[in-house]
């Protein structure tokens, strides 16, 4: 059986990326929930080589960093990539995207899944984010998603990767029109998105550094939205 080591699950959106792949994956797993506190821990060095979470332990193999724990899952059970090459390469292409890209999303909209918040008006850099994103999702619903609801057919690792990005524009008030709309709708009420929003409701732990109201109280004070 596999061990995922995570992180809170309001918070974390690493740790929503390995979870999710290896719930595609259909393989039994047990979960070590591990206390984020907003900065580096070196006792995580226990179970991860980076301190960080998610890491994947397949008996004495460790994976850490969610492209290689998706690939690793990858590797030995079918179905997490499109089966078509064409969109497998754009799956793949995408996923990597949202994985080394979007400092300006990743900074500005902390993963805080029960929180609702306006911090309009957005920087240009994060504009730039959201409109690249809703550009994938369109561009990936026509090319590759007629058939189903999600970016190439059926649910896969390239939904895995933008599945937080859901839980950022819902928190952030971000509605994504037509196309990329109906794809965003479709992906928070995937059955896994789901579980992973009744776990993280039912959390009472708060992480000052990620609670968007605390991150952006000043901006808030001085439009009013206190």
């Amino acid at each position: 059986m596999y061990v995922l080591y995570l992180g809170n699950k309001n918070y974390s959106s690493w740790s929503l990326r390995g979870w999710l792949a290896t719930k595609l994956s259909g393989a039994a797993f047990r979960e070590v929930p591990i206390s984020l506190r907003g900065s580096y821990n070196p006792d995580n060095r226990e179970f991860s080589p980076t301190a960080l979470v998610p890491v994947l332990h397949d008996g004495t193999t460790v994976v850490w960093d969610t492209l290689a724990i998706a690939e690793y899952l990858a590797e030995r059970h079918p179905g997490m990539w499109p089966a078509e090459d064409k969109a497998r390469a754009w799956a793949r292409s995408i996923a990597a995207e949202m994985h080394s890209g979007f400092s300006a999303l990743r900074n500005d909209m902390t993963m805080c899944i029960r929180e609702r918040i306006d911090v309009r008006p957005w920087s240009p850099a994060l504009t730039a984010d959201i409109a690249r994103i809703e550009e994938i999702w369109t561009e990936s619903r026509k090319r590759h998603g007629a058939d189903n609801a999600y970016l190439c057919g059926e649910f896969s690792l390239a939904d895995v990767f933008f599945a937080p990005v859901a839980f950022r524009f819902l928190t952030y008030g971000v509605e994504p029109a037509r196309v990329a709309g109906e794809y965003w709708r479709a992906l928070l009420v995937h059955p896994f998105l789901r579980e992973w929003e009744t776990a993280a409701l039912a959390e009472t732990a708060i992480v000052e550094a990620d609670e968007p109201r605390v991150v952006y109280r000043d901006k808030l004070a001085a439009l009013g939205r206190l």
